[in-house]
């Protein structure tokens, strides 16, 4: 969210494996999913390993060499490999799922009190639903998923 409470206009997250990609290009997506962890509220445990995992994800263009230092339960950050390539966060189809699924109940409990409008929730659900469709494939192929926003 850009200061003064707007959202930034452009922000792509891309979700890919060698099974296939989507790039989400809905900015309440990244608000409220891939930055859930920024809100200031109490959660246990599993939802906070949750939320890191998201919280996690690099900017696309980001040459941050202490980011590729990050990891935890079935995800990394990869570093960029040259000037050609960029730093993604690597998770198991499993990992993401369980991530993506924990943010969507979260927001979900938390809808009336972040202020998010029924058509920012239904632009989610949509969201979740096609990065849902990469997730099911790269699981089937055995693959991991690559995941990264620019802004």
């Amino acid at each position: 969210m850009a200061p003064g409470g707007e959202f930034l206009p452009s922000i792509h997250v891309n979700v890919a494996s060698v099974a296939g990609g989507y790039t989400v290009g809905n900015a309440a997506f990244f608000h409220y999913i891939v930055r859930l962890a920024e809100f200031d509220m109490p959660l246990s445990g599993d939802d906070r390993e949750a939320l890191d995992v998201l919280a996690a994800i690099p900017h696309a263009l980001d040459r941050d060499e202490d980011a590729a230092r990050l990891s935890g339960r079935g995800w990394r950050i990869v570093p960029a490999r040259d000037d050609l390539d960029w730093a993604v966060l690597e998770a198991t189809p499993q990992r993401l799922r369980s991530a993506l699924a924990r943010a969507r109940k979260i927001l979900w409990m938390r809808a009336a009190e972040f202020r998010v409008s029924a058509q920012q929730i239904a632009s989610i659900e949509d969201e979740l639903d096609a990065v849902d469709g990469v997730i099911l494939r790269a699981e089937a192929a055995g693959v991991p998923i690559s995941v990264s926003y620019i802004a």
